[in-house]
């Protein structure tokens, strides 16, 4: 019974940890600004000679579920559980990408391609491709960030464990997620708008990368803040889920690997 609940729980963590993974990326395309959102005008922030205001990708909507599910996952079940699952979410979002670039190629039907609104018509090819389809080096920036702030995250989460022990969960979840943010939010749009934009006219100014990436970053600190809450609700039910031995057990466990 206790090894079904154990295995339960690593299938239905890892299940919700990729599903919020790929349908980020997705719903990345999408860009909002957070300010107008929460009903308050554009807050035009100063940084490195740029006027720039939370205009966050709708990603950041769901990253933050992403971040939790991988403390819960680290501390229940260690480092080579959150490893194999951001290898697995990294690479079923790879396929995805491919599987959504096939359905760009192929021709759409003559009845479905032309939609009459009521300001005009709508080219449902154009649209759905400038939907779905994202740019290579996006990709590639953004897949390689998730993956370096998840190895940093797990490093950084058990170093501190070594030191508090089974105490100050918060404490080793937001500090390990504040330190893997902060190299991720600027490792994807180095990649996306400077390394994959060279020698051409798109190609961002480093400076431009950093002042956006601190914006970015505000927004992750804030959010790491704001979900401490939710990560301690996960974790009592979790441990309500599985009792209270086993929990502990679990815990001590992972710690060890």
């Amino acid at each position: 019974m206790k090894e079904s609940k154990r295995n339960i729980l690593f299938l239905v963590l890892g299940s919700f940890f990729i599903a919020n993974a790929i349908i980020a990326e997705f719903i990345g395309v999408k860009i909002f600004s957070l300010e107008k959102t929460l009903g308050f005008d554009p807050v035009n922030i100063a940084v490195l000679g740029y006027t720039l205001s939370f205009n966050l990708t709708a990603g950041v909507i769901l990253w933050p579920i992403v971040f939790v599910m991988t403390d819960i996952i680290n501390e229940y079940f260690g480092q080579r559980a959150v490893r194999l699952y951001s290898y697995i979410a990294a690479a079923l979002i790879a396929y995805s990408f491919l599987g959504v670039y096939s359905a760009m190629k192929v021709s759409g039907a003559d009845f479905w391609n032309v939609k009459q609104l009521a300001d005009g018509t709508l080219d449902m090819n154009v649209a759905y491709n400038n939907i779905f389809g994202q740019g290579l080096w996006i990709i590639i920036g953004s897949l390689t960030a998730f993956l370096v702030g998840q190895i940093i995250d797990v490093r950084v989460f058990h170093s501190i464990r070594k030191i508090t022990g089974d105490k100050h969960l918060w404490f080793r979840a937001t500090v390990s997620t504040l330190v893997s943010q902060l190299i991720d939010s600027f490792v994807v749009l180095y990649i996306a708008f400077y390394l994959g934009k060279l020698d051409t006219p798109d190609q961002w100014p480093l400076s431009q990368v950093m002042a956006i990436a601190t914006v970015n970053y505000m927004y992750k600190f804030i959010a790491a803040i704001v979900m401490i809450p939710l990560l301690y609700f996960v974790h009592k039910a979790i441990d309500a889920y599985l009792g209270k031995d086993l929990a502990h057990k679990m815990i001590h466990e992972a710690a060890a690997i």
